[in-house]
């Protein structure tokens, strides 16, 4: 017979509790400290659905909340709206689908190269014939070759919005969604501040205002990006590859990226031991994804030349010259199988890098625009300035390359890739207002790391992206976009927290309060200039002989402000990368 204390035991076992559901049930993430009221507008928002056990509850909201933004913003008018003779950027991508859809893809790079010709990378071409063969089955008007140009057809406009935000739900916000969940989960974020950093990241002003309102696809290349990143932090370096060589082949701006890129998969796979197949793995799919990438470009360059079609004749009806490696020619034969092929690349190359441009085309907010102000560039040699600019990037991005290298940690992934494309948008050649883009992206992400919804990290990502925002207002009032660009910057200001409607995010604890003012002045003194700089804009007529005037301060204060960007995110990779503790640690063991 079994004793009494066996058989009534006091003891009972303990209930177990229902688990929230998380990103990744591998990572336990750290208890969300109980906080009684939200500590900033989007988290007041936000605030019923803490409560939530799944994400799936969420999420269908935010992607709902983010796309009717976009669409709200592209009520309004677009690059170029009535604006000839080139009408802008709206035209450039409606014509890119005329040329795709209308010509033989030999004669892509090739065809009228004056009115908006092709100079993006491949897969942007076959992005624009996809879109280009949605179009023409609703309209073929829209893109018939030479009558459609500058068309401002009501319809056209409503489907051109759409393929943005089309393209944008498919590569871009996947891959935030993934990239959130994957970088919160390593470093033990709850799923409610997740959340959150999925919201402002969606919300973030520079891509809508270019990408919605003053129209283009840059999501599609920063989504493969993003994408490339969030292999990285999976482990999955093959995968990682094929995103980038995506995101390579649809704008070659992603070649900021592109050296922390190689930084981290080569330190992986030489450290903490040399892994040979990784090395050889990553090496094969790189080479193997470009061959599929320019693979069509070659077939369809075959197949028009055995048509008797020549992609560019010159006067006399037979093939030019050409446009670059020029000293290859004596050692070509036009007439051999291959040369079709060789032009055809050649071609691609010499649009997709305008080196003949110059060092910059218009002024935009880094090193030499700022420097020739004092100093005018144009007079030296071209071939002097591209050393230069070679030199000074290489310089620029070395740092955040070499402490990826040495250490390919998956937490400074968005550290190095924000300082690589600071140093390339600060100090290359031939960048584009719109690129800032490119360092604001994984800035941005680091609100879904530790802390980073926190006041510090908040206050610097938001400082980058409304500077940003505001380096770009010269680019959006020429086509008449001031109201969006306001709302926009401001709601995105409001909503976490930043100046101008708020100045707590300067205040917190844990951190040095001499610090704390240091950053709170410095900041202060660049939002006070945006503001005055916008009254004076609007108010103060520039001198007759510097009409450029305000652009030019423009330029300065946006120049400087990025500079502190860049330096904010290289030593914010040196303290995450613990170069700096271990340092000390040493020196303690040496005395």
């Amino acid at each position: 017979m079994a004793p009494a204390s066996a058989m009534s035991s006091p003891h009972k076992p303990r209930r177990k509790t229902k688990k929230t559901a998380h990103f990744d049930a591998s990572v336990k993430p750290e208890a969300e400290a109980l906080v009684r009221s939200p500590t900033f507008p989007l988290e007041a928002i936000l605030w019923p659905a803490r409560s939530s056990l799944s994400q799936w509850e969420i999420l269908p909201l935010v992607l709902m909340a983010a796309g009717l933004f976009r669409w709200a913003a592209g009520l309004w008018g677009y690059s170029g709206l009535g604006k000839p003779p080139m009408f802008g950027d709206y035209e450039a991508q409606r014509h890119w689908m005329e040329i795709t859809t209308q010509l033989p893809i030999s004669q892509w790079y090739f065809h009228d190269l004056q009115w908006w010709g092709l100079d993006y990378p491949p897969l942007t071409a076959y992005h624009s014939w996809l879109l280009g063969r949605i179009g023409s089955l609703i309209d073929p008007s829209w893109f018939a070759l030479y009558t459609s140009r500058g068309t401002d057809d009501a319809t056209l406009k409503i489907f051109m919005r759409a393929t943005v935000i089309v393209s944008e739900y498919l590569i871009y916000i996947p891959a935030v969604v993934v990239f959130t969940r994957r970088y919160s989960q390593l470093f033990g974020v709850a799923q409610w501040p997740a959340s959150l950093a999925l919201v402002a990241i969606l919300m973030q002003p520079g891509t809508i205002l270019i990408d919605h309102v003053h129209f283009q696809y840059n999501t599609v290349m920063l989504g493969f990006v993003v994408a490339s990143m969030s292999s990285m932090l999976a482990g999955r370096y093959m995968w990682a590859c094929i995103f980038f060589v995506a995101a390579l082949g649809f704008k070659q701006m992603a070649l900021y990226y592109a050296p922390a890129v190689f930084a981290f998969l080569l330190g992986s796979s030489i450290l903490p031991r040399i892994n040979v197949s990784r090395f050889f793995g990553i090496a094969a799919v790189t080479v193997v994804s470009f061959a599929i990438l320019v693979l069509p470009l070659i077939l369809g360059a075959l197949y028009d030349a055995s048509r008797g079609i020549i992609s560019q004749p010159d006067l006399k009806g037979i093939r030019a010259p050409l446009p670059i490696f020029a000293f290859l020619s004596p050692y070509l034969d036009t007439t051999a199988i291959y040369y079709p092929v060789v032009e055809q690349i050649v071609q691609m190359i010499h649009r997709v890098f305008p080196f003949a441009r110059g060092l910059f085309e218009d002024k935009v907010a880094n090193f030499w625009c700022a420097a020739n102000v004092v100093i005018k560039l144009r007079a030296y040699p071209t071939e002097i300035l591209q050393r230069v600019s070679l030199l000074a990037t290489l310089a620029a991005i070395s740092p955040a390359c070499a402490i990826l290298l040495f250490r390919p940690r998956r937490e400074l992934l968005p550290y190095a890739f924000a300082a690589t494309a600071w140093g390339f948008f600060l100090f290359s050649y031939q960048v584009h207002e719109k690129s800032v883009l490119l360092p604001l992206l994984p800035m941005t992400l680091l609100l879904a790391g530790k802390q980073g919804l926190g006041k510090e990290i908040r206050s610097w990502v938001g400082f980058a992206n409304i500077l940003g925002a505001w380096t770009m207002f010269p680019l959006l009032q020429r086509v008449d976009l001031r109201v969006p660009y306001a709302v926009l910057t401001l709601l995105w200001a409001y909503l976490l927290g930043l100046p101008p409607t708020s100045m707590s995010v300067y205040f917190h604890k844990g951190q040095n309060t001499a610090i704390q003012w240091a950053t709170l002045l410095v900041h202060g003194l660049f939002y006070l200039g945006m503001a005055v700089w916008h009254v004076a804009e609007q108010t103060i007529t520039p001198p007759a002989g510097k009409p450029d005037l305000w652009v030019v301060a423009n330029v300065g204060v946006g120049f400087a402000g990025f500079a502190l960007c860049y330096l904010w995110c290289q030593w914010k990779l040196i303290q995450e990368s613990g170069i700096i503790s271990k340092a000390s640690k040493n020196k303690i063991k040496t005395r």
